[in-house]
């Protein structure tokens, strides 16, 4: 009797050790997938077919990210966009690439990187969320919900 409660005790801590053997797979992805925080986007004016939307990517892997577009159903258009300031002059430009650092954060804000949304195909009402899809390089993809926020909003 006694060997065979050892028996069982041992099978059973066998059946543990490689039940948290095949879990640490699972683990690794879910700490490695990408987070994203404080996601949002200005309403346009009244009649307004253009907008901005801001957010931080956090990548917790080990290896860089590279956002090479971005789509979103409420908009034709969807671009990467950075806003510089030269000689005083305020200049926007389109990114084809933005890269998430392993271990570290982008941000994108009012007044540098951003995500511009031209062609709205109806108008959006604040408090709305609203779908984004990075995509990056290696065909992955990050989705986004994105709050919409008053005109004046920073």
């Amino acid at each position: 009797m006694k060997k065979l409660l050892s028996t069982v005790v041992l099978f059973v801590v066998a059946c543990a050790a490689v039940s948290l053997l095949r879990a640490q797979p699972v683990l690794a992805a879910e700490e490695t997938k990408p987070v994203v925080e404080n996601a949002w986007l200005r309403s346009p004016p009244p009649g307004g077919e253009v907008t901005a939307a801001y957010f931080t990517v956090r990548n917790p892997g080990s290896t860089a990210l590279v956002v090479r577009g971005v789509e979103s159903p409420v908009a034709m258009h969807a671009m990467l966009h950075e806003t510089t300031v030269v000689d005083g002059q305020s200049r926007m430009r389109e990114r084809e690439r933005l890269e998430i650092p392993p271990n570290g954060t982008l941000t994108l804000e009012p007044g540098g990187l951003h995500v511009m949304l031209h062609g709205l195909r109806r108008p959006l009402v604040v408090g709305e969320r609203v779908p984004l899809v990075l995509l990056l390089e290696d065909g992955g993809r990050i989705e986004i919900t994105a709050e919409v926020r008053p005109l004046g909003a920073r």
